[in-house]
This record gives structure tokens, sequence and C-alpha cells, in this order.
């Protein structure tokens, strides 16, 4: 149910950019005040990503009151911030559908909204976006403006700096917000600097710097005495150096928590020429006292009342495989000082806080950078340690090329723990994990691993960890495990193969992954042989010469794309035996699957227990 309006009196006035753009400035404080506590109820009724968008309301009034959106192009780095933004633009009544089967996206997308100018998921890809609609609106000669907005932490990212090396070059108009919430705001900032900045970004300032320039050009000494005094004093004020030299015009750092001064500061920006960047300081969560303080852990939250001030209390549960892996990792660990962890900035989604605390000599951050951290692993491996890459399956993708040619190719010892493979849920589509199987299954090189449950996580983490031949991955899913008592001695696996789980008739079904437990419930009901496959690559060809000898149909169920996944695997392997018979593949079906519960998508494309029967029985005939 949507939250009662009336409760909002301006922000009820505002359901569109151009119902804001009509109120006066006077009353946007208001409006945003207003909207942060629309969001912190609609969030709490909903869940969702939560304390990235309380740090951008004041930003979010100003951008859409300045620029004549969706005409200007509004382009959000990731999404997580943009609640305020969607909130602003016809979709508050449907907020506490966000993240729900058939409901608002959880990130900006084309799809849902035409001010939604570019569909992300993932960080580093606005500033590139937005250069292009620049140079499209140039071409174009309408007057149409181009704005992105960039978070610090994206920032990090190789991609960020290729575009804005790029868009310095090609000098067309463009603004980039680089929204830094790492420091909190001081008093110098918020009033000296908002001065400073409303100055520098004025047409006077501007009108003189660009005159200046002229008069210099024939004059390279004093040309470059200038340059160099105007670098000092701005200096002093600005830590804008970086980014003249890539070309952009900067201004900042500004308080991006006080709306008057970045209207004031956008409308002087709005007509510059050339890219420019405007550098707020922001708070993650700020106006609600929990988020502010512990931004991490309220990024993401499940439904809580904000009147409480605490998220609410989880039942115990089985522990995720994000817990096995850290556990797993801080075992190895103790024992041996030649394992190192590596994340592309995902310590705590990785489960890897323990480690990093335990072992801070081993653990590597390598910020929002997937292609540096798998080859910063390549890099270890070549000098004998013992690198684990723990990356999510979709954030892997990125560093596609250097699993392939800094890895593979070298037949670097680097274990890949894969987590957030298969279906994930309400993040949708950008982070799916339905690709790793078919894109890693075709290097060279490569060992693969899909654990049935927590305990076979562990034994697989462990043979990758022995395994000094190549490369290894170990694919597992989001969110808890099976329940399965683990195994604290750890053993490695002969590499390659199967178990029989159970015994049946004419039907056998290879699984590959945590799919097993349905997988066995629909083989009760047709007698059906299980076979948990465990290795993806290399796969065990005695296994399966011996279930198609036996067998009339075999049947393959992954949680990952049909095309090119493990079934298609066992399909040539069938065909180099020049072994002939039906095989029906069970798994993710050729679309990119939308947002929901995994549960609801695992039923609604027929990957539960009874959806898999289903299609054993309708196979059948």
């Amino acid at each position: 149910m949507s939250l009662d309006i009336s409760q909002y009196p301006v922000l009820a006035q505002a359901n569109t950019p151009d119902e804001l753009r009509q109120l006066p400035q006077a009353l946007l404080p208001q409006l945003a005040d207003e909207l942060r506590g629309f969001l912190l109820k609609s969030v709490g009724k909903s869940s969702g990503h939560f304390a990235s968008g309380l740090g951008t309301v004041e930003l979010t009034v100003a951008l859409h009151y300045v620029y004549n959106t969706p005409f200007d192009r509004l382009i959000w780095d990731v999404g997580h911030q943009a609640y305020p933004h969607k909130i602003l633009t016809g979709r508050r009544d449907k907020m506490h559908t966000i993240r729900q089967k058939g409901g608002v996206h959880p990130f900006p997308w084309r799809e849902e909204s035409e001010y939604d100018t570019f569909s992300v998921g993932h960080s580093g890809t606005s500033i590139s976006a937005a250069l292009a609609m620049a140079v499209a609106a140039e071409k174009e000669q309408a007057g149409r403006k181009v704005v992105s907005v960039i978070g610090d932490g994206a920032m990090t990212g190789g991609m960020v700096f290729e575009a804005m090396n790029h868009a310095g070059d090609l000098h067309n108009d463009m603004l980039v917000v680089l929204n830094d919430n790492e420091m909190s705001i001081s008093e110098n900032v918020g009033a000296l600097n908002n001065h400073l900045a409303q100055l520098m970004s004025g047409r006077f300032y501007t009108t003189i710097r660009e005159s200046s320039k002229k008069v210099l050009k024939g004059m390279p000494v004093i040309k470059e005495m200038a340059k160099r005094t105007e670098e000092h004093l701005k200096g002093m004020v600005v830590p804008g150096t970086m980014f003249e030299e890539l070309g952009f015009n900067y201004i900042g750092p500004i308080d991006g928590h006080d709306v008057d001064a970045l209207v004031d500061t956008m409308r002087n920006m709005r007509n510059l020429s050339g890219p420019q960047i405007l550098h707020i300081m922001t708070k993650k969560g700020r106006g609600y006292e929990p988020a502010e303080k512990d931004p991490i852990g309220w990024h993401a939250v499940p439904k809580f009342d904000p009147s409480t001030f605490e998220k609410p209390a989880s039942k115990p549960a089985n522990p995720t495989f994000s817990q096995v892996f850290g556990k797993w990792l801080c075992d190895v660990a103790q024992n041996d000082d030649k394992v190192l962890g590596i994340t592309p900035a995902m310590r705590e989604g990785s489960g890897m806080v323990e480690f990093s605390q335990r072992f801070p000599k081993q653990y590597f951050d390598a910020a929002i950078a997937e292609q540096h951290a798998v080859t910063l692993g390549a890099g270890f491996a070549c000098e004998g340690l013992k690198p684990v890459v723990a990356i999510y399956s979709t954030f892997l993708q990125r560093g596609y090329d250097q699993l392939i040619h800094d890895v593979a190719l070298q037949k670097l010892p680097v274990l890949f723990a894969i987590d957030r493979g298969g279906i994930v849920g309400a993040d949708g589509p950008t982070h799916q994990g339905a690709f790793d199987l078919s894109f890693m299954r075709t290097v060279p090189n490569m060992v693969i691993m899909a654990p049935s449950d927590e305990n076979e996580c562990r034994q697989m983490l462990y043979t990758g960890y022995c395994y000094r031949e190549g490369p290894t991955a170990v694919r597992y899913p989001r969110g808890c495990a099976t329940g399965e008592p683990q195994v604290e001695e750890m053993q490695a696996l002969p590499i390659g193969k199967g178990l029989i789980r159970r015994q049946g008739k004419k039907v056998a079904i290879l699984n590959f992954g945590t799919l097993l437990a349905g997988v066995l419930t629909a083989a009760e009901s047709l007698d059906a042989t299980v076979a948990d496959m465990r290795f993806v690559k290399p796969l065990d060809e005695e296994l399966v010469k011996e279930l198609a000898d036996s067998h009339d149909v075999l049947v393959t169920v992954e949680e990952n794309a049909i095309m090119g996944g493990a079934g298609s695997g066992v399909l040539e392997l069938l065909q180099q035996l020049k072994l002939p018979m039906p095989v029906l593949q069970i798994g993710l079906p050729d679309e990119f699957i939308k947002h929901g519960s995994s549960a609801e998508i695992l039923a609604e494309l027929g990957l539960d227990a009874a959806g898999i029967q289903e299609q054993i029985e309708v196979y059948l005939g």
C-alpha cells in the first residue's frame, strides 16, 4: 500500500519534474525534507537500497529543478542513489513495490520511464554514456544539456578515467557531478566553498579565464606561469588539478545538502561550454541516524520500522554461502601466509570482513576495478603466492579478458570464488548470475566446480586451493545454504569426478549446483537416477557414458543460461563419444531475467522441484 501523500504537502505538488519546476525556490528545502521522510517510510515498507538515496535528496531536487528533464539527459551511475529520482519522476505512488516481482525496477531502467535515460546496475558507466549523448546533442543543435552523476567510489574504476580522458579531448558540453560521501562536511566547505563555487561558475569568472587564455596563447612562458599560478591558488581551496589536467573545468567542493547552493551553482554551470565537473560533499544515510553511523550496514535493507531506529532482528538461519567462503578463507589463511584474498570493493557482500580483520596483510581490496582485481591475482600467482579472487558472477563479466589473457593463457593457479551465481532475486537483470558457466566453460585450462551444498562448497574451495596446474573456479549462489553439516576436515576432490546420489530407471538427471534438493524430490516421483556432477569442466566422462548406456533419457539441470552452459557441455561430450540420445536441458531461458524474489523466479522458470518434474514429464510425453 502506498503512503498517504497528504502528510507531504509540498511533495504532493511535485509528482513530476515539470510540477517541481513550478515551485518557488524558497520551498525546495521543505521539499527535500519531505522527500527524505517519504523515502524513509517507503523503503521501510518495501525494503531496498537505502543509505545512498538519503544522501542524494537535495542533489536530485536541484538537478530536476535546474535542468529540463527528460529533454535534458540525466544519467545516474549504478543507480543505488536514484530512489529520490524515481519518486520525483512519476513513480511516487508505486515506490512500495520496488524490487518486488512486477513492481518498480531497483535501478534506473529505460523501459520503465523516459526520465531513465540509461539503464544501469554496474558501476562506472555514466560518463561514457553521457559523453555519447553530449556528442549527439551537439549534432542535434537543439540546446539539449547532459548531466551524469557519479559517486566517489565509482571513480576508482578505470573505465571512468578512460571516459574522462576522451571527454576532455572532444570538449563537448557536459556536466559530471561527483557525489563525494567519504568525508563529513565541515563549516569551511559548506560556507566558503559554496561561495567560491558560485563565483567560479559565474559568467564573469569564466569569461575572464577564457579571455586570458586567448591573450596568453602566443606567450608560452607567461602562459605557463599563469597556469601554474592558477593551479596553486585553486589547489589551496579545491582538489581539482587532476580533473583540470583531463580537460574538465572543476568547480567545488560544495555542500551537497544545501539545495539553494546547488541550484545557484548549477544554474551558473548549465550554460558553460566544454566538460565541467561539480564536486559536491554529501553524507550517506543523511537524516536517519542509524544509516549515517553505519552506511554500509544500511546500504540495502529488509522491511523495517523507521521509528524504532533499528533493523528487524533476523531469524536464526543457515549460514550463507558467502559466510561459508569467508570461514574457509580464514581457516586456510591461518596455516598458510601465502594465501591472499582479493575483492573488487565487495568485502561485506563476499563474506571477507573477518578475513580482512584477522589477516590485513593478506587482504587486498582492489576497489571498483574488476579487471585490475583479476590481473592482480595473476601477478601474485606468478610469484608463487596463492591468490583467491572473491567476485560476484556479474562482476566477473567485466574481467573476462583478464581471465582469458592474464590468467588462463598462462595457466596461473588463481582461485575464483564466484558469488551470486544463478538467480539473485530483487536486484534483477543487471545482477542475475546467468552466464558465468557459459563464458568460463569455453576458456582452456579452466577447472570449474558447482557445489550442491555448503560442505561440498568448502571442499571444492580447498580443491581449488590445492590445484596448481591452472586456474579454478567455485561457483555458488546468493543467500542461505542448505543446512548440510559442514565437515571441518578439508580434502581435495578428485578433479572431474561426480557422484550418484540416487539410483533409478530410464531417466538420469545430471545436476550441476544447488538445485540438487529439488532434483532429488522430482526424481522420487519419477523414479529417476540423480548424479551430482560437481564439475562443469572437466566433465566426468566415465560417469556420463555410464548413465547414457544405462538410461533412455538424460536431463541436465543448472541455474545458468541453457545456451553454452553445463548441459551444452554434456551434449558436446555425447557427440564426441558418438552416443546419440535424447537430452533435456533445464536451466535459464535465452532472456534477461527480471526482478522478484529468488523463490518466485525459480518457480516461474520451472526450476523448483515441481517445475523440474513437470518439464521432464512433458518431455517424456
